[in-house]
């Protein structure tokens, strides 16, 4: 356990529900594992952040300023508008700067490859700057990213974080160039992105926030785009721990199946391990505020006997130091396997593993669907969105399900019986698409 010192940090902790009884034969070990940041008021000690100190922020707002920015005209000045609201939640002494993106990246404001250092002035400076961007070219978002790296680099903090914006697909730049951009910037700074309008690929989207750990969204109206801009950054600026990992240490013989987060959103980590040491391996998580994730960890461990017992894995939270080692944050949960013969005992499911395994599958079940109807598959797509609404309503996703009944008509939420609507408005179909992996914390 480490020592601990007052600080503005929050301060770790993890919990672990599972049920470890296995069945004669029995060799998979399933976990959720919940890690909370609270308080602010604790950190351990000695911190890589020096002087115990909150550590600084650096933020670098991205703005769509391609041609189709123009259409309607009122998108480019909800885009300015946003925009200068982000800027007017930073938090005095937050570096930060806007980037225009068309098929190339044009720093607005600071400029000179710097960033600004938010205050009363520096918030007026950007603001006049943005009165400037008008609507122009293609777009190669790659090139915005690559540049935000360059300018959140050069700054001696902490918390490094990117908002993005585009209306348009990413269609001044192969796939494969977005994807290396996107590999070179993951773990440098993370990045919330936001469609606006029905023109984007949600899957370019949510991949680049998949990519930089960060959030996905669709505003299908601009004039929500100031609210949206606000919220993102206040939520910005109350992250104080960075580059979190998720450490795993399993003994010998063990395996790990996978690692997903499962609550706020779906997301898979298991190809994004990093090996650190024998048999232990670190999955990122990003940045963290006061705030509560939920991760499943699935173990596959050796054959044993009955009554025998084994620890299957053991869950830590670290962060980088300057000097290039990690710190362990003071927080541990266990996840154990113990053979039992009692079948009551070996084949109950925990609660929170099988409300987390029901989440994953609709999640999946969503994308599989609107793929299939999207491929003219409409058999495919109504079953696969029809056990998409019998998960949504077993498991109290209440927004899921509304979402889902813009796209189906729903004969019986309890048995998934549901009709394909014959006209969906785009923007309802692309909401669900995107929000398709949000998911309902477990009532514990």
């Amino acid at each position: 356990m480490a020592n601990f010192s007052k600080s503005n940090v929050p301060q770790f902790s993890v919990d672990v529900y599972q049920n470890e009884y296995l069945p004669v034969g029995g060799r998979e070990v399933n976990a959720i594992v919940t890690v909370s940041a609270t308080g602010g008021g604790t950190v351990a000690a000695p911190h890589p952040y020096s002087a115990g100190q909150v550590p600084g922020a650096a933020v670098a707002i991205m703005v769509d300023c391609s041609g189709s920015m123009d259409y309607p005209p009122t998108k480019m000045r909800n885009a300015r508008d946003a925009t200068a609201a982000a800027i007017d939640t930073l938090r005095d002494g937050v570096h930060f700067a806007v980037i225009g993106g068309t098929h190339v990246a044009k720093e607005v404001y600071p400029g000179g490859g710097r960033l600004a250092v938010a205050g009363a002035t520096t918030r007026d400076q950007a603001k006049q700057a943005l009165r400037r961007l008008g609507a122009g070219g293609g777009t190669a978002i790659g090139t915005w990213l690559r540049l935000a790296d360059r300018l959140l680099s050069s700054a001696d903090v902490s918390i490094r974080h990117g908002i993005l914006l585009t209306d348009g697909r990413n269609e001044h730049e192969s796939p494969e160039d977005l994807r290396a951009t996107l590999d070179a910037c993951s773990g440098r700074f993370t990045c919330d992105a936001r469609g606006v309008g029905t023109d984007w690929e949600v899957k370019e989207v949510t991949g680049i926030a998949s990519a930089l750990l960060g959030t996905a969204d669709i505003v299908a109206d601009p004039a929500g785009l100031a609210a949206d801009f606000t919220g993102m950054m206040e939520t910005a600026m109350g992250k104080e721990v960075a580059d979190v990992s998720l450490r795993l240490w399993t003994p010998v013989g063990t395996e790990i199946q996978f690692v997903k987060q499962v609550a706020p959103t779906v997301a898979d980590l298991t190809e994004r391990r990093t090996e650190v040491g024998p048999r232990a391996g670190d999955y990122p998580t990003g940045s963290w505020g006061d705030e509560s994730r939920d991760y499943h960890v699935c173990v596959r461990v050796p054959a044993a006997h009955i009554g025998q017992e084994m620890l299957a894995a053991r869950v830590s939270l670290v962060i980088p130091r300057s000097d290039g080692s990690t710190e362990n944050l003071g927080a541990q949960g266990l996840v154990r396997a113990v053979w039992t013969d009692d079948m009551a005992a070996s084949t109950s499911i925990n609660p929170q593993v099988a409300h987390y395994t029901g989440q994953a599958e609709l999640a999946q079940a969503i994308q599989q669907g609107i793929d299939l109807r999207k491929a003219g598959d409409f058999d495919g797509a109504t079953a696969k969105l029809g056990r998409a609404v019998q998960l949504a309503s077993a498991s109290g996703n209440a927004d899921t399900a509304k979402l889902l009944a813009k796209v189906v008509d729903v004969v019986d939420a309890a048995t998934g019986t549901v009709r394909l609507k014959t006209k969906v408005a785009e923007a309802d179909e692309m909401t669900l698409e995107t929000r398709s992996t949000k998911t309902v914390r477990v009532k514990k």
